[in-house]
């Protein structure tokens, strides 16, 4: 089986799969659809990051074989979930592996803007002595507030009042709160009480133009903002308008509505330039122990997925947790639609089928039924794949 990994995907990976036996191959950018259909000849297994987009035209185009996209991150808004199922594909990403290194890098972001150390080590890099207090702050005692309050921004939340830092948080969902943080009932609630606000939002489209112009004017003067969630969710024009009107006193950002495909691309931004200030390249689970557990995790899912049919922690495909394979497995993508199971089952008892295990789980329009068969006449793996509402039919034989 063959394996392509872009993006410059952690070396873990590519040493777990190639251990696995897959031909694995490299790249260090991403790719743009063209390029990428092209790519994908005769690729089994995919591996991505967040610039290279999986659209349903790519899906559409390739020649076929594509059995599971693996995306090295939290996000998968850059992948047509949807399309996947269509044709098959599972995939899988890494939830959790890099929320630490997200939430270090905002704590420390909201430290060096509360005490503009960015602009005094700019200073002195230029020569300049400027010892004063003026402007600099601890965050001891004043008020955080964070909208979404899911992995990254639970753990930012215990972190933050570990500081001393007062925090609220806003989700659209109902989430406990941890330790002494307070929920707030609406954006509107959080924005005027903080006096630093944090982005974790997913990627969700609906999210797109979240926090613009009218969320910026209504932050409380003088206050901070940190967006280490996805570009596209906030106005980077408004950001910078509102800097420089001096309502808003500093900002963070990792995230931009436009990014360069590949390191040495040229970034232009409006916020560039300002003071107080700090933009990084989209680094925020960037840290060498977080891209090795995330090569471990999501390399370590697509190799169980194609050994046994496993989708625990699937994004797009129903969860069916799998033991090791018993004489033949066969894994059977479907549509969710009444009837297939019962077919499925006649296909297996018209051919004498021993069956040794088998599970069904669904989401949403589609099913996944895995079979481990012992004993049947010849055929009956054909027969299955061509059951009305087949997406996708794979044998597994025990090692």
């Amino acid at each position: 089986m063959k394996a392509l990994l872009l993006e410059n995907i952690h070396p873990e990976a590519t040493r777990i799969l190639t251990a696995a036996g897959y031909d694995v191959e490299t790249r260090s950018g991403a790719l743009g659809e063209d390029e990428l259909i092209a790519a994908l000849n005769g690729v089994d297994l995919l591996g991505i990051r967040s610039r290279t987009n999986v659209t349903d035209t790519v899906l559409r185009r390739i020649s076929g074989g594509l059995k599971a996209i693996g995306a090295f991150c939290i996000g998968t808004n850059q992948i047509d979930l949807d399309a996947c199922s269509e044709h098959g594909i599972a995939t899988f990403n890494a939830p959790y592996s890099n929320t630490r290194s997200v939430v270090e890098l905002a704590m420390a972001e909201i430290v060096a803007m509360a005490r503009h150390l960015t602009d005094r080590t700019a200073q002195m890099h230029a020569g300049v002595w400027s010892k004063s207090a003026t402007g600099s702050h601890e965050v001891r005692g004043r008020t955080l507030g964070i909208v979404g309050y899911g992995n990254i921004g639970s753990q930012l939340s215990v972190l933050a009042e570990a500081f001393g830092m007062q925090v609220y948080f806003y989700d659209i969902s109902d989430r406990l709160a941890m330790g002494n943080a307070k929920r707030c009932e609406s954006l509107e609630e959080l924005l005027a009480v903080a006096e630093t606000v944090t982005l974790h939002i997913d990627g969700r489209e609906s999210n797109t133009g979240f926090f613009g112009a009218d969320q910026f004017a209504a932050m409380r003067a003088r206050s901070l903002f940190l967006n280490l969630s996805r570009g596209f969710v906030y106005d980077d024009q408004a950001l910078a308008d509102a800097l420089r009107s001096g309502h808003l006193a500093g900002a963070a950002v990792d995230v931009y509505p436009k990014e360069p495909r590949s390191s040495g691309e040229p970034f232009v931004s409006p916020l560039q330039g300002l003071p107080n200030v700090i933009l990084t390249p989209h680094v925020g689970g960037s840290t060498q122990e977080a891209q090795y557990d995330i090569g471990r995790y999501v390399a370590n899912k697509l190799h169980d997925y194609i050994q046994t049919g496993g989708t625990s922690m699937s994004v797009n495909l129903p969860e069916v947790s799998t033991p090791p394979a018993t004489g033949v497995r066969v894994t059977h993508i479907h549509r969710n639609v009444p009837g297939v199971m019962a077919q499925l089952n006649s296909v297996l008892s018209s051919h004498d089928a021993n069956i040794a295990f088998q599970a069904l789980s669904t989401k949403g329009s589609t099913g996944y039924a895995v079979t481990d068969v012992t004993a049947a006449s010849n055929g009956w793996v054909d027969d299955l794949a061509h059951i009305p509402n087949t997406i996708a039919c794979r044998v597994i034989r025990a090692s």
